[in-house]
């Protein structure tokens, strides 16, 4: 099959390029290699390409930036995204979409499931859910991946920043009243590979560890998996805080955005491993670079 992903310098996007490249012809562009904002920039690239399907990582995901450059984020978000199903629908070739967590408003207390209705409460996630609407309505077998907190080898997230902290100093902390679930970029890439060539899909899915933790969590285990593993850790302990106290933010962040995998396990037969799980193995497979940064 011919692929074209986009944004596979990203953390995600990467990590399918490596996985895929291995059984499909793939061409991979990175932001460098592809303007979202400017519709000829897109027309220009896609419309000479023979592709089957594309895979859409890219995004401005910057949620303060977004609040303060709401156009910006409309037309890389949702513009680009309208441009890119016209495309791929002339060539009869399908569009993954990678979406966000954050175009649920986080009023729920138990996990989203895709038919929930999505209010988000940021210019990102308005933007993010716009570029869902102009996916589907350009033909329903394209497909919304909603992700959630991503992290992967490809390139540093939350566990790397901070293990890193908590290798020079004893003062970690992290956010301890925001909830949801870390996704493991390898876990992705196998458990979308069956709904992307053996048995398509589409409409939107949710995917992403199973289980759920705030940031501190999240943080705190990533560390104990850190010292097990024998790395000379000073932050042992994370501290919590509140997002009422981190008066930088400028957007709203929704608190509760747990994703209900259920109809992966429907469509598959598989349910995501629990998060921790992916966090142990992770740490493992990178704990020596951090030495190395």
């Amino acid at each position: 099959m011919k692929i074209v992903i986009i944004g596979a310098g990203g953390r995600l996007g990467a990590a399918l390029h490596r996985e895929y490249a291995l059984e499909h012809e793939i061409q991979g562009f990175n932001h460098s290699q592809l303007d979202l904002a400017s519709a000829d920039a897109i027309s220009a690239l896609l419309e000479p390409l023979d592709f089957d399907l594309l895979i859409n990582g890219a995004a401005l995901t910057n949620v303060d930036y977004c609040e303060t450059h709401p156009e910006e984020a409309m037309q890389i978000n949702a513009v680009a995204v309208h441009r890119i199903a016209v495309i791929a629908a002339r060539k009869k070739a399908r569009v993954i979409h990678i979406s966000t967590d954050y175009v649920f408003d986080g009023d729920k207390h138990t996990p989203y499931l895709e038919a929930d209705p999505a209010y988000p409460i940021s210019v990102y996630g308005v933007s993010k859910k716009q570029g869902e609407s102009e996916l589907l309505a350009v033909s329903d077998s394209n497909l919304v991946v909603r992700v959630s907190w991503v992290f992967g080898p490809e390139r540093p997230s939350f566990i790397d920043q901070i293990l890193k902290r908590a290798l020079e100093t004893e003062d970690v902390s992290a956010i301890a009243d925001k909830t949801s679930a870390p996704a493991y970029t390898l876990d992705i890439a196998r458990h979308l590979k069956p709904l992307l060539f053996q048995q398509p899909v589409g409409g939107i899915l949710h995917l992403c560890n199973s289980g759920e933790c705030t940031w501190h969590q999240y943080g705190q285990f990533a560390i104990d998996c850190a010292i097990a593993s024998g790395l000379p850790i000073k932050g042992k302990k994370v501290a919590p805080l509140a997002m009422a106290d981190l008066k930088a933010f400028i957007a709203r962040r929704p608190v509760y955005t747990v994703l209900s995998t259920d109809r992966l396990a429907d469509l598959t037969g598989e349910t995501p491993r629990d998060w921790r799980l992916a966090v142990e193995e992770y740490v493992r497979l990178v704990g020596t670079t951090f030495l190395a940064s």
